[in-house]
């Protein structure tokens, strides 16, 4: 398959899903409707612009669902009947992303300097972080936040939604550090061959944990922008998110190898992830249907994906 056939694969499959069911179901490419899936998919799409950046180096993180949960009942607590200034508010995002950091660099630390395997430390992360957040909370949800809290997820901005402009900024910067800065070209030279990239006298382990660092801080503040949308912390949020994130970045073009991956992939893998469980709940279909669809297209991209690296091998 051509180059330039392979790139734009996510996005033609983006268009002829919208295109299908659309024709199923009208209702989908009503304004209301879109904008449902635009705000939907923004705690995805926030923490799967980290995981991009991790994946392309040759990691992965399988505890951004507890971290989430993590971060957002920290912001919370901090929060919880303190009024409704706008103090409070930012002092609570602000913790929310300092806790997703603390848990990035932590993993980072755990991968680089432990020689734990990626996959090993964030699982056992995953189940850490979910842990702490039930204890600090006793397993009950956190309420009594301020009111204008819920603007994150639910305002509008000159007629936008908050959490839309909020991706797009991410985005922007994202795919700025990924392609015009030193960081980001170590990023794929890391993750195309990280042994290379030692001779070559990149510091491995530093910019590892700097994008485990990254994907935490986003992780954060999709945390904060969960608890917005509920205005409430919830210890439970964020179960099986880990799948999603995963599965819009590989969608998107980027390979469990490392070294390929974009921002633009990334944000197309999102929205085709948002557009199949919108469609399926505007059709009725089962969410256990639900998550079948998405672990069975998890396996194909992986398959197409690996298929393409055995043949441009064999083409060498």
């Amino acid at each position: 398959m051509p180059d330039l056939i392979k790139r734009f694969l996510p996005f033609i499959s983006l268009i002829l899903l919208c295109l299908i069911v659309a024709v199923v179901e009208p209702r989908f490419l009503s304004p209301g409707n879109l904008a449902s899936v635009a705000r939907q998919t923004t705690v995805i799409t926030i923490m799967a612009m980290g995981m991009t950046m991790v994946m392309v180096s040759g990691g992965i993180d399988l505890s951004v669902g507890s971290l989430l949960a993590l971060a957002g009942c920290c912001g919370a607590l901090v929060m919880t009947n303190k009024g409704n200034s706008l103090g409070i508010i930012l002092a609570g995002i602000a913790v929310c992303i300092a806790v997703g950091l603390a848990g990035g660099l932590i993993n980072g630390i755990a991968v680089t300097r432990l020689k734990i395997p990626p996959f090993i430390v964030t699982l056992g992360a995953l189940g850490i972080y979910r842990g702490i957040a039930l204890v600090i909370t006793d397993g009950n949800g956190i309420v009594n936040l301020p009111e204008n809290f819920g603007k994150l997820a639910e305002g509008t901005l000159i007629g936008i939604p908050v959490p839309l402009l909020i991706v797009v900024v991410i985005a922007l910067i994202v795919h700025f550090l990924l392609t015009s800065t030193q960081p980001g070209r170590y990023c794929y030279a890391i993750g195309s061959n990280v042994e290379a990239a030692r001779y070559a006298g990149i510091r491995v382990s530093r910019y590892q944990i700097l994008f485990y660092c990254i994907l935490g801080g986003l992780t954060g503040l999709a945390g904060a922008i969960e608890t917005a949308r509920l205005v409430t912390g919830v210890p439970t949020s964020g179960e099986g998110y880990e799948l999603n994130v995963i599965a819009a970045v590989v969608i998107g073009g980027g390979s469990l190898s490392g070294g390929q991956g974009t921002v633009v992939g990334t944000l197309i893998g999102s929205l085709i992830m948002g557009v199949l469980s919108n469609g399926a709940n505007l059709l009725g279909i089962s969410p256990f249907i639900q998550k079948i669809v998405i672990g069975t297209v998890i396996v194909l991209a992986v398959t197409f994906d690996e298929f393409q690296r055995r043949k441009f091998e064999i083409a060498e």
